[in-house]
This record gives structure tokens, C-alpha cells and sequence, in this order.
């Protein structure tokens, strides 16, 4: 049997050393170390054998399991650097191929903007999970039962809890507003945080809309916060932006979870303010509403409205970027069109 095993040796080692590809490879290892391989079966016939003379051939055994195993490695190894080899010299004056570069999506650029500045200003920048609850996303924020924002034409219910009712009917979160809440639970008050995040609406699209959509929403809970101070935020946050004075007014609005609300509107930098499509025409475009947190928001926060108030906004993330490069279409920011997304790198 020592005989045979040293055969099994110097012909496995000669298969390996003769392999010219990984698959030969494989082979020649099925063919003495498999299942069936002529190492294994030959390992098999030890119990016939005495118990000094197994001992003997159970240490040769090994010995020569390893010999082949080393074999085919080294085979292996030897294979991969003949695929890996460079034919020809080298020539280490030619100048090198630069790599292609990558950059920020004008969206994103804008979102770490506005984090500076919100950031400059004491704010801490939050997260929440893009799927949340007919609880948090409407419940809590003052929306009332038969809002037409809960109807399946304007909100994504996740499919198997759309008859389910609070925290277990499931949609993608149609806004932010809902985080507020989350934060006020969790941290109380005073409060100054910003939360910036996707959203998502079942709806037709066009230049200044879309299906998926960026918003960047703040709010400040405090005493006696003053609406002018909140005022004097939204036009500090824009110049800081754009990095000149931006025309801003305030029309009043109605949204659930705010009282009073308000429709802030800049002038339209796409076209001066003379009128385009993005601003229908009207010199104005419509970047975000905010207001004084509404009771019944605290209330469901935890934080009782008879000492605390605030100011919240919710800016339209997209349009601010439409606004900063003079884009025309919304549309174009997830086109995945590289000639479009390169001019922002």
C-alpha cells in the first residue's frame, strides 16, 4: 500500500504541474482527493490492516494528501500570474489614463447647504425611515379622517395594511412633517431641528412636479417665539443660500398642522421675476409653507401648547435647486441624462 500511495504522489503532482487552466485543475483534485478519488478510496482499505502497519501508512497518507494539495496550489498560483502578466516592456513616460470623476447631484449639494447654515444657526439635523404610518403621517398632524391627502390617488399605502388603521396602516411618507412629531417625543422641548429626506405622492408629473421629491423641513418649538423671528429665518436661510438678498412675501394658507399658516413664496430666479413656466408666469414660485406649529401637533408630541410654541417651514428642496441654476424642469434632475448631472460636478 506504501507503494501505491507514492504512485498516487508523483502522478498527482504531474497532472497538477501538467494543468493549463483552473477547470484542469478542479479535475486533477476530484480525480485524487474527491469522494471518489484514488487518495480516498485507498484511505479506505486502512482497517484491513494492522495496527503498527496503519499507523505507518495513515502518516504516508497525509504526507502525501498535502504534496498534492501543495501541488495544485502552487499550479494555481503559477496560473494566475501567466493571466495576470503584461507582454511587451513597459513604457513609464506615457502619461497615465485619468479616472473618471464622480460628483454630488445638485439636490444633495443643496441639502448639504442648507445643513451649514441650519447648522451655523444651532440646529440639529435629523432622520427618520422613509416608510411610516397613517398615525404619524396624518393622524398626529392635525389631518382629519376624511383629508383627501389620506385617499390612495395621493398617498403610496404599502399593500396588505391599507385597510388597517394608525400605526399599523403602512405608506411611504407622503411628507416629512410626521418626524417632528417623533423628535418632540423623544427629545421634548425647547426644540431646533431640521429633518431632509425624500417624499413620495401618487400624482402627474410636470416641470415643478414629481412623483419622488426632496424636502428639507425645520422646526424651532420654544416660548414666546416671535412669528417675526420666524420671518427673519426664512430670509436669512435663502440668502444664505443663494448668497445674495432674495424677495420673499407670505400669503396666508391653510395646512393642518399649522396655526396660522402660511404659502412663502421668492421671486422667480429662473426668470427674473418677469414670468416662465416654472413660475406659471407670475414672477413667483412657491418654495415652502410654515407657520406656528398647530395645538393639537404639540399636544400629540407631548409638549402642551399653553407654554410652548414655535415656527416651522418645509422647503421645497427641488425647486430651490431649480431656483439656484436657472433648470427649467424638475424632470431633469432624475433623468440619469450625464451630460445634464455633469455640469453640477
Amino acid at each position: 500500500m506504501q507503494r501505491r500511495l507514492e504512485t498516487i504522489k508523483i502522478n498527482a503532482e504531474k497532472d497538477a504541474a501538467a494543468a493549463d487552466s483552473s477547470a484542469v485543475l478542479q479535475t486533477t483534485r476530484q480525480k485524487y482527493l474527491g469522494k471518489k478519488g484514488e487518495l480516498t478510496l485507498t484511505l479506505k482499505e486502512l482497517g484491513k490492516l494492522g495496527e503498527e502497519e496503519r499507523r505507518t501508512v495513515g502518516r504516508l497518507a497525509n504526507e502525501v494528501k498535502d504534496s498534492i494539495n501543495q501541488a495544485i496550489e502552487l499550479r494555481e498560483q503559477e496560473l494566475l500570474d501567466e493571466a495576470s502578466a503584461i507582454e511587451g516592456a513597459i513604457d513609464l513616460t506615457l502619461p497615465g489614463i485619468r479616472p473618471l470623476s464622480g460628483g454630488l447631484h445638485p439636490i444633495t449639494q443643496m441639502c448639504y447647504d442648507l445643513n451649514d447654515a441650519f447648522l451655523s444657526l444651532g440646529f440639529e439635523v435629523f432622520a427618520e425611515d422613509e416608510i411610516t404610518s397613517e398615525k404619524y403621517a396624518f393622524d398626529n398632524l392635525n389631518f382629519p379622517p376624511e383629508h383627501p391627502a389620506r385617499d390612495t390617488m395621493d398617498t403610496y399605502w404599502i399593500k396588505g395594511t391599507e385597510n388597517l388603521t394608525g400605526t399599523q396602516r403602512l405608506c411611504l411618507r407622503p411628507h416629512l412633517t410626521g418626524a417632528s412629531v417623533r423628535y418632540l417625543k423623544k427629545h421634548g422641548a425647547p426644540a431646533r431641528f431640521v429633518y431632509p429626506g425624500p417624499a413620495y405622492r401618487n400624482e402627474s408629473t410636470d416641470a415643478r412636479h414629481e412623483r419622488a421629491f426632496f424636502q428639507y423641513e425645520a422646526l424651532i418649538v420654544d416660548k414666546d417665539f416671535s412669528f417675526a423671528s420666524g420671518q427673519l429665518l426664512v430670509k436669512t436661510i435663502l440668502e444664505k443660500v443663494f448668497g445674495r438678498k432674495v424677495d420673499v412675501r407670505m400669503r396666508a394658507g391653510f395646512f393642518p398642522f399649522v396655526e396660522p399658516g402660511f404659502e412663502i413664496d421668492m421671486s422667480c430666479l429662473v426668470c427674473g421675476g418677469k414670468g416662465c413656466k416654472v413660475c406659471k408666469n407670475v414672477g413667483w414660485i412657491e418654495v415652502m409653507p410654515g407657520g406656528t406649529p398647530h395645538p393639537n401637533v404639540l399636544k400629540a408630541a407631548g409638549i402642551n401648547p399653553n407654554t410652548w410654541s414655535g415656527f416651522y417651514i418645509n422647503i421645497g428642496l427641488d425647486r430651490l435647486v431649480m431656483m439656484r441654476y436657472g433648470v427649467d424642469d424638475v424632470r431633469l434632475f432624475r433623468g440619469a441624462d450625464l451630460r445634464f448631472l455633469n455640469q453640477f460636478k
